[in-house]
């Protein structure tokens, strides 16, 4: 478990939005805790003004081992020529350590089919010819991919899914669409607080933009919520896509994504005011799932 095309991620990483609040002295230094920690991916988004590559570069560069995955870059933020010599770049200075995780994401976009766009995008990209010398290792690609069809394309097209949001249930879906051989990450919300109400109102704060996107609406009634779970943000949806409660049983929950089919959870700590950092608590869980 946890490789994409020969690359060992182990069966857990991280994913975080919290460096998008950090200098980038400030990077550096919890990026390179967490490598001497053990963990060996780490996953950042592309949304709240962090550019995807230079944001990878950056970790990369401070960094000797971890893999950095990018989780999502957005196919909008920039032409499919930039982003794939980006990913050559990054993929000839740092060999087997980067990721290139693309999605649609952002708002949906009146008379554009995501994967219709995607499946474009991808034309594009293996369409180029670079003129930059050859990268001493490949350029390793998955997508964010929810539904059958996106997930086929992930299996088809790339070395495998990124799901975000997901229950264990839609794990052992994707695993059998995407088949034995594509690579499944896993990315899952964490919260260390046991007060089911405490716990269940932070936790929908943080899903309350997912739970008013179109796309994420789609997914979640797929996913066989009801529109009032969907709306209200109901428990059972809250308890599903945010385990809380204490260490072990946030750890016993995480991994039943790798016994439904994953091959590696990206666990993204949720509840840390902006400005501090989730340290501390991947501390813990790097303690507790880290062989």
């Amino acid at each position: 478990m946890g490789g994409i095309d020969g690359l060992d991620l182990g069966a857990f990483g991280i994913y975080t939005f919290d460096f998008e609040h950090l200098s980038a002295a400030r990077m550096r230094e919890e990026i390179q805790e967490i490598e001497e920690r053990g963990w060996r991916a780490f996953w950042i988004p592309e949304l709240l003004g962090r550019e995807a590559f230079t944001h990878a570069g950056l970790l990369l560069a401070g960094t000797e081992r971890i893999c950095v995955v990018n989780g999502i870059a957005r196919i909008w933020s920039r032409e499919a020529r930039w982003t794939y010599g980006a990913g050559l770049l990054l993929a000839d200075a740092y060999p087997d350590r980067h990721v290139l995780g693309l999605g649609f994401g952002g708002v949906a976009r009146p008379g554009v089919r995501p994967l219709a766009a995607m499946a474009g995008y991808l034309d594009e990209m293996d369409a180029i010819e670079a003129s930059t010398p050859a990268p001493k290792a490949p350029i390793r690609r998955i997508l964010a991919a929810y539904g059958p069809k996106m997930l086929e394309l992930a299996r088809n097209r790339s070395a495998g899914a990124l799901t975000y949001h997901v229950n264990v249930a839609h794990t052992a879906q994707a695993r059998e669409i995407l088949g034995p051989d594509a690579f499944l990450g896993v990315e899952h919300a964490v919260l260390f607080e046991s007060d089911p109400g405490k716990a269940r109102a932070i936790a929908r704060e943080h899903l309350h933009p997912y739970l008013n996107a179109p796309y994420n609406i789609a997914k979640f009634r797929r996913l066989g919520y009801s529109e009032e779970e969907i709306t209200g943000g109901g428990d059972r949806l809250v308890d599903d896509l945010v385990f809380w409660g204490d260490l072990d049983t946030i750890v016993d929950k995480l991994h039943a994504h790798l016994k439904a089919g994953a091959d590696h959870v990206a666990v993204q700590v949720i509840g840390i005011e902006p400005g501090r950092s989730a340290t501390p608590y991947w501390r813990m869980l790097g303690d507790a799932l880290l062989p």
